[in-house]
């Protein structure tokens, strides 16, 4: 994962977010469980995807704004490991190291939905269904190993939502957590083993999760009739 990738995909969910959002979902909150697999990316993976898949599961609340956009908070554990054995990068005096890691993530995202999401308002082309895009901040935290982890994330990622009942959302999601640390496996070989001067952007490790999520809808949105001028401006 390089730093040019990270912010062209900033940028595109940034210009993604200028499309205007005009209407309301039926309910204000959405609460529920998640869970899937975590695994790492960083010195001791360069970029195979879903290598070391780990278990992860969390809690999730979301504020609906309106049809396209949410505000997601969640808290997470998951775990990581890794294993240098096979790498094709030759470490410094041929050396050796493996990891496994519990994490904790507390963080919160801003989601942008694709298609107006609800399984109601039909004369506003609402849809049961919607994928979306999601950047945010989190906390994470990775405590043992004789050195406790502790460092912002940036999550960017897309996902899909799923209306399957009325007030009850399936969803999928895949996001990539960028660290702003290089010590997140907790060994010593693998805290900058080539000793390079790193920038805020460059030679940190990830973090990603693959997640399933149930949530329910609750706080009904208060509207004097059912129109489209009623919700409007939510």
């Amino acid at each position: 994962m390089t730093s040019t990738f990270f912010q062209r995909i900033c940028l595109i969910i940034l210009l993604i977010g200028q499309v205007p959002a005009l209407y309301a979902q039926e309910y204000k909150y959405e609460i529920g469980g998640m869970a899937g697999g975590a695994y790492y990316m960083g010195d001791a993976n360069k970029n195979a995807f879903f290598k070391g898949l780990n278990p992860a599961l969390g809690a999730v609340f979301r504020y609906n704004a309106n049809f396209r956009w949410a505000v997601k908070a969640d808290l997470l554990w998951g775990r990581v490991s890794g294993n240098t054995e096979g790498l094709d990068n030759v470490f410094p005096d041929h050396a050796q190291a493996s990891f496994t890691r519990n994490f904790i993530e507390l963080g919160g995202q801003m989601e942008f939905n694709f298609f107006p999401y609800s399984d109601k308002f039909a004369y506003a082309n609402a849809k049961r269904f919607s994928p979306y895009v999601l950047l945010g901040l989190g906390l994470t935290v990775a405590p043992g190993n004789g050195k406790t982890f502790a460092g912002l994330n940036v999550p960017l990622g897309v996902g899909l939502k799923y209306k399957i009942a009325n007030r009850v959302n399936l969803g999928c999601e895949f996001s990539f957590r960028k660290l702003f640390g290089d010590n997140f496996e907790g060994n010593a070989i693998l805290d900058n083993p080539y000793n390079i001067k790193s920038s805020f952007l460059k030679n940190k490790d990830w973090y990603s999760l693959l997640m399933f999520s149930v949530t329910w809808d609750f706080g009904p949105r208060n509207r004097p009739c059912n129109n489209k001028n009623s919700i409007s401006g939510y």
